[in-house]
């Protein structure tokens, strides 16, 4: 009965998505509070401005002790050098030489984080290609593969990866983690293409970059690159399935780390696996960082699908010693048959990342750049279809960042704050979770990243 219900919301929440294509409306009618002219601007020039007509949440309604609904008010912000410095009435300017712009009564929700991603290796932005048949076909078939398809993939990587990079910032990401292929057939190339693309995004992303030995840490001999990368500016030690690929998980993970370790780099890894070797990987990890407490908060175990294998006793266990190593964990969010126990991870306080992963390239062609789509899956696979659930489901999609706490008390945004934020045609977040509502304007440390806006005039 449980893989049916899996099925069939697999089925609903790929209908939910193709929603978005038609702009499902939030019904939300609010008048302007005024009439002053304007023009639609793709591009923030200013470094000091208003935002008018901004809708926050400022509170939860309830019937009884039930969440029924949630309260929202138009408000300015005075944004100053990428910080939000303070949160006014609508349309009171304090100083009228300042230049203001009107958010047109859209939701004003934290900037999504796409991390985990792969900027490097897409076929997003060049002519539609699916993957290749799978059957029968293991990770080391995979890789294979695509030891053939990187050179040919090469001569775009940096075409792609701004293609990709709109793409995500067009569904609210301005924050992102990418894994980037270090192997002897890519060598540095990648490496070095993806941090010339992201040079070029200073403004409107921020994105950490995973040293990723795509081909085997060990299989294929990378360690010498491995090095190489992290004093090239990769923020990230990666890695991938210690036993299926490599074959000697102890030797494979103490690699890592101690590359880690060498350059004081953060870690995080492809885990795959789930026979009894992914959660032997886990503990081992967990281990290791109890051992080297200078790790912690440092790693991140990516897939972590060994976790849907264990029973609720298992999975509460290995949470809570998790969250003791400040060890976290980015999901794709993944349906069908792997039912991960997130809930259960984000009740023992392990923090709970979500990321694309692949958009449309030779693993998978089903990726959309939209981490909201996550926190919609998430909601359904997940939690209850109440107004208090789906505004918690948003928490997958903002790194923890929520406008209102668990009782409905307004925590962001304040003043201090950066002003990276994504502007959503909702009336809440709720709506916007479970509609996949659409986007109108994407902002990272106040430079509008994608998107328009209205400049107002006089």
């Amino acid at each position: 009965m449980q893989s049916n219900r899996r099925e069939f919301l697999s089925t609903s929440a790929k209908l939910a998505a193709t929603c978005t294509l038609f702009g499902a409306m939030s019904g939300i009618a609010i008048a302007e509070t005024d009439s002053v002219p304007s023009s639609t601007t793709s591009k923030i020039t200013d470094s000091h401005y208003y935002l008018d007509n901004v809708l926050l949440e400022t509170g939860f309604n309830y019937r009884d002790n039930t969440v029924v609904g949630t309260k929202t008010a138009l408000h300015t912000l005075e944004i100053k050098q990428g910080k939000i410095v303070a949160i006014l009435p609508n349309t009171q300017h304090q100083n009228s030489q300042l230049a203001a712009y009107s958010a047109n009564n859209k939701l004003m929700l934290p900037a999504f984080r796409d991390m985990h991603i792969h900027l490097d290796k897409t076929f997003y932005g060049g002519p539609w290609q699916a993957p290749e048949s799978r059957e029968g076909k293991t990770i080391l078939d995979m890789i294979a593969l695509e030891q053939k398809l990187l050179p040919e993939l090469q001569p775009y990587t940096q075409e792609r990866a701004h293609a990709l990079i709109s793409l995500i910032q067009s569904k609210g990401s301005t924050i992102a983690r990418s894994h980037c292929n270090i192997e002897p057939v890519s060598g540095l190339k990648n490496l070095e293409a993806l941090i010339q693309v992201l040079d070029k995004h200073q403004q409107d992303l921020t994105c950490e970059i995973v040293a990723f030995p795509q081909h085997g840490l060990l299989l294929s001999k990378s360690e010498p690159l491995m090095r190489e990368a992290m004093q090239a500016g990769a923020h990230y030690v990666g890695g991938l399935d210690p036993t299926h690929v490599d074959g000697a998980m102890e030797k494979s993970l103490d690699t890592l780390f101690q590359i880690a370790l060498d350059y004081n780099k953060g870690v995080d890894i492809h885990l795959h696996e789930t026979s009894p070797a992914g959660l032997a990987a886990i503990n081992y990890m967990i281990d290791t960082v109890d051992k080297n407490r200078s790790l912690r908060g440092k790693v991140t175990i990516s897939h972590a699908f060994a976790l849907a294998t264990l029973t609720p006793e298992q999975a509460n266990t290995t949470a809570q010693r998790l969250a003791e190593q400040q060890i976290s964990i980015a999901t794709t969010v993944p349906i069908g048959t792997l039912h991960m126990p997130l809930k259960i991870l984000n009740e023992h306080g392990v923090f709970v990342m979500s990321g694309t992963d692949s958009v449309i390239d030779h693993w998978s062609p089903f990726g959309l750049g939209d981490m909201l789509e996550k926190a919609n899956l998430y909601a359904q696979l997940y939690t209850r279809p109440d107004e208090h659930a789906l505004s918690r489901s948003l928490a997958i999609a903002t790194g923890n960042t929520l406008p209102l706490d668990n009782k409905g008390k307004q925590v962001w945004p304040v003043a201090g704050d950066d002003a990276s934020f994504v502007l959503v045609d909702a009336s809440c977040s709720a709506e916007a979770v479970a509609r996949i509502s659409p986007r109108q304007a994407s902002f990272h440390k106040g430079n509008l990243a994608s998107g328009s806006i209205e400049k107002r005039v006089g």
